[in-house]
């Protein structure tokens, strides 16, 4: 198969739905000799947030030097996006030669879509040999396809409710599954809170016997005066103290994703991979993880991205693929305390499975226009279906226009000097609009 072929090929898997289990992974993986097993990785659950501590993680090991090998999801416009090395994302001969392997190992055999595309990802890293391999989980963890790997240190971010239908519809059950990720004897950095899911994390630490290294017991964060943070361990961290921090993404709580990377790396020096201060400083303040809390402004005749000069010439954007309750909360507090704007103009899709009513009721009151979109996919909700689900006083200001292209068009006519145009509500939506905005994240 050339690249083409091969996605195509895969994204005829997505008919074969979602199954959670291991056993197929076992049977494939052993088929082509189990090269997950050679990599030294870091396993990361949770039910926001896991992506952008990932992201950290691996940027501020490559500002070290080291070859950090990153496998997560969903994509927003490629899926070359899921399989990266450093900056390198996967190439598309590379690809198409894993596939077609994939494929001819297979027969008439059948995986999942996030089946396939994980073994791709243990084939390609098994190739590329990197220092580390950072995994993210595509669902829950304990019946999660990466969750054939051990790890060097499991993270799971915290815990709130999402994918319901397949994880639980209590915190319990949703902890429970996440907690599926540890090992016996393999550290837990975490930053699950009480209430939230801590029980079941701490039950499955003790029967594991693995040691569990918490945000705000073991290891947290301040804010200083300056408007920068610091770091400090407790005696497990060696009583590490970093000073000086920023985070170079919106959202107060990328300062939790960004501690618990740090945590990672100190448990890592124990494995060789060791790490300035300075080397820190420099990776936290150059994250990216687009789609998520992305900022950028853009000229209106030349769609070239500009720094923000709050006139009619330019148009302001937000991209945050927040989709459930726990998610968009973060993304309200960002609104609130990090952004200055005059009127907010909200572009919104969301997947028909997520809870609407709720994420809606937490946004809608801070638009003066919402225009409902549909991305592209099976799932999408109907722009109706959002509609119906809008709290009462909100409805006047909504506007329907089911083209993503077409909405986003109507955003910037609405929008004026020292306007914000917000997309969000799925990463399927910010796939779409970021492409149309920004062009293809991966060349």
């Amino acid at each position: 198969m050339n690249y083409t072929q091969a996605w195509d090929y895969l994204d005829s898997l997505q008919f074969h739905k979602i199954k959670l289990g291991l056993d197929a992974m076992h049977s494939f993986m052993a088929r082509v000799g189990n090269p997950e097993k050679s990599l030294k990785t870091v396993h990361v659950a949770g039910t926001n947030g896991k992506g952008s501590m990932s992201m950290t993680l691996m940027t501020i090991l490559s500002k070290a030097g080291y070859r950090v090998g990153l496998y997560t999801s969903p994509h927003l416009s490629s899926v070359r996006e899921r399989f990266r090395i450093n900056d390198t994302f996967i190439t598309e001969s590379k690809f198409a030669e894993l596939a077609s392997r994939i494929r001819g190992v297979l027969g008439d055999d059948k995986i999942t879509y996030f089946e396939f595309t994980t073994a791709l990802a243990f084939l390609w890293f098994s190739e590329e040999n990197p220092d580390m391999v950072v995994l993210e989980t595509g669902l829950g963890g304990r019946l999660d396809a990466t969750n054939i790997v051990s790890p060097l240190v499991a993270v799971i971010t915290n815990v709130s409710m999402d994918h319901e239908a397949y994880l639980g519809d209590t915190i319990s059950a949703v902890a429970f599954e996440k907690a599926g990720i540890i090992k016996p004897g393999v550290p837990v950095v975490s930053a699950v809170k009480e209430g939230a899911g801590l029980t079941e994390i701490v039950a499955s630490c003790e029967k594991n016997r693995a040691r569990l290294l918490l945000f705000g017991r073991d290891f947290g964060a301040g804010l200083t005066a300056d408007g920068l943070w610091q770091w400090l361990g407790n005696k497990d961290f060696s009583n590490s103290l970093y000073k000086g921090l920023r985070c170079s993404m919106k959202g107060g709580y990328q300062v939790e994703n960004a501690s618990l990377a740090l945590a990672v790396l100190e448990l890592l020096k124990t494995e060789g991979l060791k790490v300035s201060e300075a080397c820190i400083r420099q990776g936290l303040a150059s994250v990216h993880w687009p789609g998520r809390q992305e900022y950028f402004c853009l000229d209106r005749s030349s769609r070239k991205v500009v720094s923000e000069t709050g006139n009619t010439g330019t148009v302001a954007y937000l991209l945050d693929g927040a989709h459930n309750p726990a998610g968009v909360e973060s993304l309200v507090a960002t609104l609130k305390i990090e952004c200055s704007h005059k009127r907010l103009i909200l572009v919104w899709g969301a997947m028909t499975d997520k809870d609407l009513q709720k994420t809606l009721a937490l946004i809608a009151p801070l638009a003066d226009t919402i225009i409902f979109t549909k991305p592209v996919g099976e799932r999408s909700a109907e722009p109706d279906e959002l509609l119906a689900n809008v709290p009462a006083g909100a409805k006047e200001r909504c506007v329907i226009q089911p083209d993503v292209s077409i909405a986003i068009e109507k955003a910037e006519e609405l929008a004026g000097g020292g306007d914000l145009i917000l997309v969000a509500g799925s990463l399927y939506l910010i796939g779409a609009a970021r492409t149309l905005l920004l062009g293809e994240l991966v060349k």
